[in-house]
């Protein structure tokens, strides 16, 4: 939703209003607008630094149709509040615990026109007070499984994206290190990206372990594979935005 507008003030005070002590941590507002696996990829990398019990409200690309409902999500022990838009299993790795829809929220509410504040701050705020979840919903089912943005194995070869650049021109992709191990197998690879303009075929531990200026790959704190320039904005200088093809062909 961006700082620019009220927006994210509104919403705020939404939640302030149905639960005055509630504890509010911003992640981010800038994900790009509709932009699901940003979305998902901010809330994985985030969500195992929370207590149990914690629930996070995610807004973005929030709005139902027929192919896309409203759900309350609980996985280990925290819940997640938001639209079955495809983020959902970009977020956890294993099927969560129990997932009820927002039907009986959405029949009470007053409007849907910001389904984020009228809907999921309802939801989320029953949830933070140790309301059952029985209450929002019908049980359901997470439908949407956006394999767009999962990596595609082709025998000895993973083809990956970017999915994420952050605010220092690191790269991130949807790989992760157990995919790679279980592909790989201990064998030489290459990481190759740019239409194969560029190579590399080793993952390093630091950012600091190659000289300022070199390119480099390793696996960040988020466990995901990660194209970087040590001290300079990769994206940038490299050429890698959003949604550009990452493989790693394995020999």
């Amino acid at each position: 939703m961006g700082l620019r507008d009220h927006y994210v003030g509104v919403l705020k005070g939404t939640i302030l209003r149905h639960f005055p002590q509630a504890s509010i941590v911003d992640l981010s507002h800038e994900i790009k607008a509709f932009y699901v696996p940003g979305a998902a990829l901010t809330v994985r990398n985030s969500y195992m630094d929370f207590p149990k019990g914690t629930v996070h409200l995610i807004g973005v690309a929030p709005n139902r149709s027929s192919l896309v409902d409203h759900l309350a999500v609980e996985y280990r022990g925290q819940y997640f509040v938001g639209a079955d838009n495809g983020m959902f299993p970009l977020i956890f790795d294993k099927e969560p615990s129990k997932i009820v829809d927002l039907s009986f929220i959405a029949q009470t509410a007053t409007s849907a026109i910001f389904p984020s504040r009228d809907i999921f701050a309802v939801a989320a705020t029953h949830l933070a007070k140790g309301g059952i979840m029985e209450v929002l919903g019908r049980p359901a089912e997470i439908l949407n499984r956006n394999g767009t943005f999962l990596p595609i194995i082709d025998g000895s070869t993973i083809r990956g994206m970017a999915i994420h650049v952050d605010v220092y021109g690191n790269i991130i992709t949807n790989i992760d290190r157990s995919l790679f191990q279980t592909v790989g197998q201990g064998r030489e690879f290459e990481i190759r990206f740019r239409r194969e303009q560029h190579v590399i075929n080793r993952i390093f531990i630091s950012y600091s372990d190659v000289p300022d200026g070199e390119k480099m790959a390793l696996f960040g704190a988020t466990g995901l594979l990660e194209i970087a320039i040590n001290r300079s904005n990769a994206s940038q200088l490299l050429g890698i935005k959003q949604e550009d093809v990452i493989s790693i062909v394995f020999k």
